[in-house]
């Protein structure tokens, strides 16, 4: 892949994770970097160079990733380098989180929904005026397909990992 190419994508992942994780901007674009690197790792003399970023501020933002335990290394014999890769169970924390978040607004839809079922058999509203509940319902089985689905690739993922 041209360097050009990859620069751009280092750049929309980073951007991306920057959002999602809530990290800064030399930090998300260090974890995209690490993520198109793979399992051969990164270097932290690479980042530097390919970064355009200090000394200084790419040891700050590895040091911030491995407190955030999303980053790790390791290094060769007869190597005195670190290669820095993606920590395994970083795409696992993600998804739980996701499904966490996703539970939390599932139960918050049900309690709507309830809420609205409730008012519209006492006949607090005209009948133009009653709450419709199929979006509730629709979107209730949205939650549950998606949250199975996840938990079916995260199930995967840990299959993959022990293997």
């Amino acid at each position: 892949m041209a360097c050009k190419e990859r620069s751009a994508l280092i750049e929309k992942l980073g951007v991306f994770l920057e959002n999602k994780e809530q990290l800064a901007p030399v930090a998300a674009r260090i974890m995209a970097y690490a993520i198109l690197k793979g399992k051969v790792g990164t270097t932290f003399e690479d980042l530097v160079v390919d970064l355009c970023a200090s000394k200084s501020t790419i040891s700050t933002h590895l040091n911030h990733l491995q407190h955030l335990k999303k980053i790790e290394y390791f290094t060769k014999p007869g190597d005195r380098k670190k290669y820095f890769i993606i920590k395994k169970d970083t795409i696992l924390i993600s998804i739980d989180k996701m499904v966490e978040s996703w539970n939390l607004e599932r139960e918050l839809h049900i309690e709507v929904r309830d809420y609205k079922e409730k008012v519209n058999k006492l006949g607090m509203l005209d009948e133009e005026e009653q709450f419709d509940l199929e979006f509730h319902e629709d979107y209730l089985q949205y939650l549950e397909e998606a949250t199975n689905s996840i938990l079916r690739l995260r199930s995967r993922i840990i299959e993959r990992t022990s293997n």
